[in-house]
């Protein structure tokens, strides 16, 4: 297969065009809610209409190759995918917790620089985990799937592309009616309900990560708002462990979420982490070898100069913007690359990346090291947390060009172009929708769950748990313990089984965002679940997209209406 056009001019340029227009929807939706959405697939299906009907239109334009295809994605998924960076998570965390605001030019330089790192781990694990066959990579894989796909079947994709933009626009106006007329107005059947954050939200954007996420994803958040919203915060209220304040009217979600959010990120933390130990156990019992296997691959002058520069730049600016003494930076690098290598055959294998856990574990092993310090306990662990991330986003696309043919340096090539857009884009998104974190963040607009764990995480590991009330602590402890057995069950129960658990991250989750954002989404997993029961293959080929086209229209809809206000403000 020739791959004469791969590292083009366009394919970049496409490439870092769709990741200017798709990092903002990342952003918001983390801030959001947490959860962010892979672009790959919408890159590939975007990139390939635009330019296949430029190409039937100018005969002189050469055809859009597979490989140029494949460039594009990459470029706009590393874009898309730099919120792991700590972006939407430790950053802002930090800020609430020492009310230090990095400016947005140290921001940029220290959300590229952990992303960099993640390249370069990932380029020296590529020859071990790639080349095993029993790492599928799924989500690699269905990337090549579409990308095999539309160049087999042209008239699909753009079927497709009508869809995405059509369910875009649809979401893009009712946030523009919503944002500046408010003519959708947050309805609750009862004053209480809607103190209690049980509010119809008329997000479209919600609804569209509903049709991603899964019934039992969908089902486990309704439970778990149910749970927490409609069970223990009433509790709360009633045994004076949560005060309100005196005359207050609508939804109370800054002043419940205090004492929810200790439960759920208990609930979160520990599902994840007990899954991660219980699956490299598992791999450890089943290929034995896996360790054998899991090295770097020898050292080559130019990949090894971008390791040593990102590792020259993580931990010198470790010592400049947050203080952090240099031997202890430098303890980041190993723990990145152990935890990076972690995430990625757990990737392989799932499909799923753990960076919740990774950060978390990360905080953890800090706590340890440096107790009682929060800067090193956040910003050290973000390293380890941000490089997986970015780490397993290039190893899905290794997968993908090993099955094509493509040349590995290019592909790392434009994912350090990509990180480059996204660490630029993804800091004026972030400063022009959160102006004030102190003010806006944990709020029923900007709930930020990853904020909020990463802060109590910090908090619990600086301050200990004396420093947190009797009633709190049992939470903590109660939640934790049903973390651990949702996670040992997820991971050891057989798949037919699996699907009738409740998801420990949903259930977790659901404490710390509010319950109409919960009920939203459930609505849409719910939505498309029934469409799959009566139309299997209509959900297949269009729930996905259309759910692509809401997030996308209603996030770049709603950081435009954020960045009128900032404009109109500032006037």
């Amino acid at each position: 297969m020739p791959v004469e056009r791969e590292l083009s001019l366009r394919a970049v340029s496409t490439g870092m065009l769709l990741g200017i227009f798709l990092t903002p929807s990342n952003v918001y939706a983390g801030l959001k809610i947490g959860w962010s959405f892979n672009m790959s697939i919408i890159a590939l299906l975007i990139g390939f209409g635009l330019w296949q009907g430029l190409t039937s239109r100018f005969k002189h334009l050469p055809d859009w190759t597979l490989h140029e295809s494949n460039i594009n994605q990459t470029v706009a998924s590393a874009a898309a995918s730099i919120i792991s960076g700590g972006l939407v998570a430790p950053l802002p965390a930090y800020t609430l917790l020492t009310g230090n605001a990095l400016p947005a030019l140290p921001m940029m330089a220290w959300v590229f620089s952990v992303s960099f790192l993640g390249i370069w781990i990932a380029w020296y694990l590529r020859p071990s985990l790639i080349n095993d066959a029993e790492l599928k990579f799924p989500e690699g894989m269905a990337t090549l799937e579409t990308l095999r796909h539309i160049y087999s079947h042209g008239r699909e994709t753009a079927v497709r592309l009508r869809v995405l933009f059509g369910a875009a626009l649809i979401a893009a106006f009712v946030k523009w009616v919503d944002a500046f007329y408010r003519a959708f107005p947050r309805w609750a059947p009862s004053a209480q309900l809607e103190r209690l954050t049980f509010t119809l939200d008329p997000s479209l954007l919600l609804l569209g990560f509903g049709c991603i996420i899964g019934i039992r994803v969908g089902l486990s958040l309704l439970l778990g708002a149910v749970l927490a919203w409609g069970g223990i915060a009433p509790w709360l209220i009633d045994q004076g462990m949560v005060h309100l304040p005196a005359g207050s009217t609508g939804p109370q979600f800054s002043v419940l979420i205090e004492w929810l959010l200790w439960p759920g990120v208990s609930l979160m933390v520990c599902a994840t982490l007990s899954t991660l130990a219980l699956r490299l156990f598992q791999q450890s019992r089943t290929h034995p070898q896996a360790r054998r296997r899991l090295r770097f691959s020898r050292p080559e002058p130019m990949p090894l100069l971008g390791l040593f520069l990102a590792m020259v730049l993580v931990v010198g600016l470790q010592s400049m913007l947050f203080g952090i003494d240099v031997f202890m930076a430098l303890l980041t690098i190993p723990l990145a690359l152990c935890l990076a290598a972690v995430a990625a055959r757990i990737v392989g294998t799932t499909g799923i990346p753990p960076i919740g856990a990774i950060g978390q574990l990360s905080q953890l092993g800090f706590g340890a090291i440096a107790p009682g310090q929060i800067t090193i306990n956040l910003m050290s662990a973000n390293t380890a947390g941000g490089a997986a991330g970015q780490c397993t986003d290039l190893m899905n696309d290794f997968k993908v060009g090993k099955m094509i043919g493509a040349t590995a340096s290019r592909q790392a090539l434009a994912q350090c172009l990509g990180i480059l857009v996204g660490s630029v884009v993804g800091v004026l998104v972030y400063k022009a929708l959160i102006p004030d974190p102190q003010a806006m963040l944990l709020t029923q607009e900007w709930p930020a769950p990853a904020v909020a764990t990463w802060k109590a995480v910090a908090q619990t590991l600086s301050a200990g748990m004396d420093s947190l009330s009797t009633s709190v602590r049992w939470a903590i402890l109660l939640g934790g313990l049903a973390g651990i057995v949702l996670g040992l069950l997820e991971t050891g129960t057989p798949a037919y089984k699996w699907r009738y658990l409740p998801s420990a991250g949903a259930l977790g989750l659901a404490f710390i965002i509010p319950a109409s954002v919960s009920m939203m989404m459930a609505m849409g997993a719910i939505l498309t679940w029934l469409v799959s029961v009566k139309r299997q293959g209509l959900a297949e080929r269009f729930a996905v997209t259309t759910a692509a086209g809401l997030i996308a229209g209603e996030s770049i809809m709603g950081v435009s209406a954020s960045l009128w206000e900032l404009i109109k403000n500032s006037a």
